[in-house]
């Protein structure tokens, strides 16, 4: 299966998968966004290793749109927890271990209208990360709400390969009319890393969110999780401290702004 590089399984009710592939028609039952506010969690949940990580998600599926997840595996905690909340999640596996995969994970309670994966080796431990585009449509508007949702490489000298895949995704993301968010672990541990994501993001004018007491997870002294945004407005914004994950989860809230 892993030959095939362009396809994201979707997980639903009753542990249904199927596979889906870039351009696959998609028949869409209702909006996503049908209010003028709404959340999403961002989170890495390190795998899902910590028990509580499962009680934190079950906590805020009724509270957010949108639940953003890096390193999500295919475990049957993490299958029961979308199935018993009637969600949608759509997964770009990076790779395969005792037939678990894991990779990025976009859950939500409405079909998006269409979406795209990526995959991009690690260069130095040759392990994959993800990297997900999913379109979500608006009740009565014509604009579509596009998320990205990434892992961004993490081991490797110099900038070559991370510059690579950030860039693909925002090549996406720039032709894009509606509402965008841009969310996930950037790994930007190094100033080269965050001017260059910085430069990226400013280029198709995404604004970051920025937290009034900033708990995000460090490493070398710099933040690696982000939500990027634009064509929409900022009601919101805060840092969950927990020990549920290697991670504090980032909650935001967002304001359509179609005008």
């Amino acid at each position: 299966m892993f030959k095939k590089r362009c396809y994201t399984l979707r997980y639903q009710a009753n542990n249904k998968v199927e596979l889906i592939f870039p351009y696959q028609q998609i028949a869409v039952n209702k909006p996503l966004i049908d209010q003028t506010s709404f959340s999403i969690l961002v989170w890495n949940i390190f795998k899902l290793r910590r028990a509580a990580c499962l009680d934190m998600l079950k906590h805020y599926v009724d509270k957010t749109k949108l639940i953003i997840l890096q390193e999500a595996q295919t475990t049957s905690p993490l299958l029961n927890f979308i199935s018993q909340h009637n969600k949608i999640a759509d997964h770009v596996p990076a790779y395969c271990f005792n037939d678990i995969y894991a990779g990025v994970m976009t859950i939500s309670d409405s079909l998006p209208t269409s979406l795209f994966s990526f995959r991009e080796k690690e260069p130095l431990i040759r392990v994959p990360k993800s990297a997900l585009i999913t379109i979500y449509p608006i009740s009565n508007s014509k604009q579509q709400l596009l998320v990205a949702n990434i892992h961004a490489v993490n081991f490797s000298i110099g900038v070559k390969v991370y510059r690579q895949q950030i860039h693909l995704l925002l090549n996406h993301i720039k032709e894009h009319t509606g509402p965008v968010i841009l969310a996930g672990d950037f790994n930007a541990w190094s100033r080269q890393r965050l001017n260059l994501l910085y430069h990226f993001v400013r280029s198709i004018e995404l604004k970051p969110v920025n937290f009034l007491v900033d708990s995000r997870k460090r490493f070398m002294g710099r933040p690696l999780d982000f939500v990027f945004y634009r064509g929409l407005q900022l009601n919101a914004a805060e840092i969950i401290s927990t020990t549920a994950s290697d991670h504090n989860p980032l909650l935001v809230n967002f304001r359509l702004d179609l005008h």
